[in-house]
Parts: C-alpha cells; sequence; structure tokens
C-alpha cells in the first residue's frame, strides 16, 4: 500500500526513509537512470519529504553532470508494493555487471583509479566517498591498497565510509593492522577481522534485532524492516570504537537496553512518539539499565542525526 496519494504526493516519514535507502543502493550499484528517476519523484513530494529537497536538487544535478548518458528510468511505479525476491535474484547480475564496467573503463583509462582516490581525497560528501569505494573494490592492486590505508590514517572521516574502506582492504586479501581516526583517537584494527556481512558480526549484535523483532511482531511488525536497515548501518559505524564494545556484550542486558533504545529511536522517527515508558517496561529497563539504555538512545539519536 502506498503512504502517498498521487494529488499531493505527501510521504510518510517511514516511507520516506524506504526511499532514501532505494536511493543510497541504486547509486552504490551505479543505477544512474534509475537514482535520477527516484529523485524526480521525490522532488515531488510535500510533507516531510520538502526538508530534503535542496540536498536531492543538488544530488540530481550532480548525476546529470556527470552521468549524462543515463537517462531517468521514470517507468517505476514508487510507492508500489515492494517486491524483495525479484530484487534478490538480480543482485549476482547487478554486482557481476558493475565489476565487469568498471574493470573496462579502468583497462581503457590508466588514470581511472586515480581519479576514484582523488574523489575519496577531495570530496567531502560521504554519499561520493561510497561511490569511488565502491568502484575501488574491483581494482586491488598496491597502489589502492596503500591509498586506502593512508586516506583512513590522516583524518577523521565519516565512520560508515571507514568501515567500508576497511571492508576494501579485507577483500584486497590485506593483512596486518589499518589505523583509524575516530573521536580525536587512533584505532588500530585488524583488517582480516573486519565483518564482510553482517552475519559476521559477533552474536550479540545480531540477537538485538532478534529481540526486537519478537517485541514489534505484535505492537508495530513494520518497525522489523526499518530496524533491520538502522542496526545493520549503525553497527558499521560504531565498528572498532567504545560503543562497538559495548554493543558486542553478551551480558549485563546488553541485548534488551540496544534493543529498547532501537526500538525507542525508531518510534520517535516514524510516529513522533516520544514517551519512553512503555518501551522500558516492555524490554524490563529498570535499575541500572536505565541509565544505560539512555546512553544507548543518545547514540542513535546523535548517529541518526549525522548519518550518511
Amino acid at each position: 500500500m502506498s503512504d502517498f496519494t498521487q494529488d499531493n504526493l505527501v510521504l510518510f516519514p517511514k516511507t520516506l526513509d524506504y526511499y532514501q535507502i532505494q536511493l543510497t543502493r541504486m547509486l552504490e550499484t551505479e543505477r544512474y537512470g534509475e537514482a535520477k528517476g527516484l529523485l524526480g519523484f521525490l522532488l515531488q513530494c510535500g510533507g516531510e519529504a520538502e526538508r530534503y529537497h535542496t540536498e536531492w536538487q543538488a544530488l540530481l544535478g550532480w548525476l546529470e553532470a556527470a552521468f549524462p548518458e543515463a537517462l531517468a528510468d521514470n517507468s517505476q511505479t514508487f510507492g508500489a508494493e515492494h517486491n524483495s525476491a525479484d530484487e534478490d535474484d538480480g543482485d549476482d547480475d547487478v554486482e557481476a555487471a558493475l565489476r565487469q564496467r568498471v574493470v573496462d573503463r579502468a583497462a581503457e583509462d590508466p588514470e581511472y583509479a586515480g581519479r576514484l582516490i582523488s574523489i575519496l581525497d577531495g570530496d567531502e560528501d560521504p554519499e561520493q566517498q561510497l561511490l569511488a569505494l565502491g568502484q575501488l573494490a574491483y581494482l586491488p592492486g598496491p597502489e589502492v591498497e596503500a591509498a586506502l590505508r593512508r586516506w583512513l590514517s590522516e583524518r577523521e572521516r565519516h565512520p560508515l565510509v571507514q568501515f567500508r574502506a576497511l571492508q576494501t582492504l579485507r577483500r584486497f586479501g590485506a593483512t596486518d593492522t589499518a589505523a583509524v581516526l575516530r573521536d580525536g583517537e587512533e584505532l588500530l584494527l585488524e583488517i582480516d577481522a573486519t565483518p564482510l556481512s553482517f552475519e559476521e558480526f559477533p552474536p550479540a549484535v545480531l540477537e538485538v534485532l532478534e529481540r526486537l523483532s519478537r517485541m514489534a511482531e505484535v505492537s508495530d511488525p513494520a518497525l522489523s524492516y526499518f530496524a533491520d536497515e538502522m542496526w545493520r548501518e549503525c553497527v558499521q559505524a560504531a565498528y572498532g570504537s567504545n560503543v562497538f564494545k559495548w554493543m558486542m556484550e553478551a551480558d549485563d542486558g546488553a541485548t534488551d537496553l540496544w534493543a529498547a533504545a532501537l526500538h525507542q529511536y525508531l518510534l520517535e522517527k516514524l510516529h513522533g512518539q516520544t514517551g519512553e515508558e512503555s518501551t522500558r517496561e516492555q524490554y524490563g529497563i529498570t535499575g541500572e539499565l536505565r541509565f544505560r539504555y539512555e546512553q544507548a538512545l543518545r547514540w542513535l539519536r546523535n548517529y541518526g542525526a549525522d548519518r550518511v
């Protein structure tokens, strides 16, 4: 079911978050024509969407200038039911096509990898940095590896982009540690310990989603979808930090308090529900856990305000 009417194109917050996620996926997989089409649709939307119009217009302008050959795909009916099974079937084909396209470009242009590295160095937009990393992942070699190590160590970057760079180094087969700057400190992280998929994260991290899903399945089943997307992003952004060590804790109620904090954060973002008492009661957050829950919720709010 669509959350907007065709007459005024007003998106509800949960639908807006869904389209933001889809837009990021389109950019990461170089589906620029589809991204142009989605941006054109989003720019027609009012309500919550109006806050993002300037950002979307700038991104659309960049896509049109950088990839004029990618025609806007307006054939999709945005807001229709999402068929995830069909999308999953096409993931391997998209991955193979993207890899081949990048390899072909690099073969035709010896400076192609260097230009991608220049984007990392010169563009402070995390979206553009993720796009560059996504292509560099298909161009392993000592020069690219050295450039990524330097890029991670020279100054602080958006934590999600830092994590993707660590994943890229691991896919290259790099070993030893990489220096990463985070919150004014230098972290030395083992490259071969970097998770390549969500399933590689510690069990305590995975259990947060399981706990939230059980709690939300009756009261708000749709919450699990957004929880999945948000938590995956959060643990990647926190990776290597003290917050991540806290997320990994398998005792002291860490799973409950992070599940409760994530649940409450999403209630605030999707439904504007600010009262926390019912959430704390639902997860049994009392005593000492309440203080740690409030710390976790504060971290989620801060990250949510700065997310890509």
